[in-house]
C-alpha cells in the first residue's frame, strides 16, 4: 500500500471530543495520539463551532490546519483557503429577529464573541427555580473559558455564527420561520434544563463542506477521511468523512449515525480510537 493511500486526514471537533465542552485542556493521551498519527504521516485537522479566537489555547498543540465558525473560516497550514462571514444584511436581519422573538444571542467573530447579558439577568432573577441557578453557573464558566464578553462591547464585527438560546421552543420555531430562507438551524438534541439551545450559520457553509474544501486543495480523496465529533452540529461532518467516530458521551442520536462509538473524551477515546482504526501503532 502507497504512503499516499494510506495517509489519512483526520478532522477533531473540540468541545465534548477532544476537550471537554468548554474547556481547553486535551487529555495528554489525546495530545499523544496527534503527535502520533502527525509522525506516521497523517494530517490532524481541528473542525471546530468555536471561533478562532475561541480556539487559540488549542493552537500550543501542533495541528495541520483549521476549520473554525463551523467550517466559515478555514486554514490549511498557514494558507488561509476559505473565509465567509455573514453579510452585514444578513447578520442585522438574523440579530433583530431573533431579538423580537425573545431568543437570547451570541454572536461570534473572528476575534470576539459577544453574548446577551439579558439571559445571565433572567438567570440570576430566577435562581432559586428548577436548574437556573446550576445553569449560570454554567454559563458563567463558558464565557470566562472561552473569553466571551457582554453584547455591549459588540462594535459590529463581521459575524460567522450567532449561537442561539430559548425558553420556549415555540420562540425558536418563530425565529426559525422568518430566517430559514436564509439560515441554518442545528438546534441539539433535547433540552438544557428547560432551554432549547443551537446555532445559526448562513447557507454557504457547514462542517461537512469543510472537509470538501479541505480535501480538494490537499488534492487528497474524501475516502481517506476520518472524522471525530458528539453532538448534532458535527453531523454533516460525520456524513463527508468516510470513517466517522463519535464519542460515547456524545448526542445518542449521532451516535446512530456514526461508524463507530469510542470511549468518553476523560476516558482517552482519542487514543483509543486512533489505535483501534489504525491510525497509529502501538510496539
Amino acid at each position: 500500500m502507497s504512503e499516499e493511500i494510506r495517509r489519512k486526514v483526520i478532522f477533531l471537533d473540540i468541545d465534548g471530543t477532544l476537550t471537554e465542552p468548554g474547556r481547553n485542556e486535551v487529555p495528554q493521551s489525546a495530545v499523544w495520539a496527534m503527535e502520533q498519527a502527525r509522525k506516521e504521516g497523517h494530517l490532524v485537522f481541528l473542525c471546530t463551532g468555536r471561533n478562532y479566537d475561541m480556539l487559540k489555547p488549542l493552537l500550543k498543540h501542533e495541528f495541520d490546519g483549521i476549520a473554525a465558525s463551523s467550517g466559515g473560516y478555514i486554514e490549511c497550514g498557514s494558507k488561509v483557503i476559505y473565509n465567509c462571514p455573514m453579510t452585514e444584511t444578513q447578520k442585522q436581519t438574523a440579530m433583530e429577529i431573533l431579538k423580537k422573538n425573545g431568543i437570547y444571542r451570541t454572536v461570534e467573530c473572528m476575534d470576539g464573541s459577544y453574548t446577551d447579558e439579558e439571559f445571565k439577568e433572567f438567570l440570576r432573577s430566577h435562581a432559586s427555580e428548577g436548574n437556573n441557578s446550576e445553569m449560570l453557573r454554567w454559563r458563567e464558566q463558558i464565557e470566562k473559558s472561552l473569553n466571551i464578553r457582554p453584547m455591549k462591547e459588540y462594535n459590529g464585527e463581521a459575524a460567522y455564527k450567532i449561537v442561539i438560546m430559548s425558553q420556549t421552543a415555540e420562540q425558536m420555531q418563530k425565529a426559525k420561520s422568518e430566517l430559514s430562507s436564509e439560515f441554518n438551524f442545528c438546534i441539539q438534541e433535547g433540552r438544557e434544563n428547560g432551554y432549547v439551545n443551537g446555532e445559526i450559520l448562513t447557507k454557504e457553509f457547514d462542517k461537512g463542506r469543510a472537509v470538501k474544501r479541505v480535501c480538494e486543495w490537499l488534492k487528497i480523496p474524501l475516502e481517506n477521511t476520518v472524522a471525530f465529533g458528539d453532538s448534532m452540529n458535527d453531523l454533516e461532518m460525520m456524513e463527508t468523512a468516510a470513517l466517522s467516530i463519535c464519542m460515547q458521551n456524545g448526542s445518542e442520536e449521532l451516535k446512530k449515525r456514526a461508524d463507530d462509538i469510542c470511549p468518553a473524551v476523560k476516558d482517552d477515546g482519542i487514543k483509543k480510537a486512533f489505535i483501534r482504526h489504525h491510525l497509529i501503532s502501538v510496539e
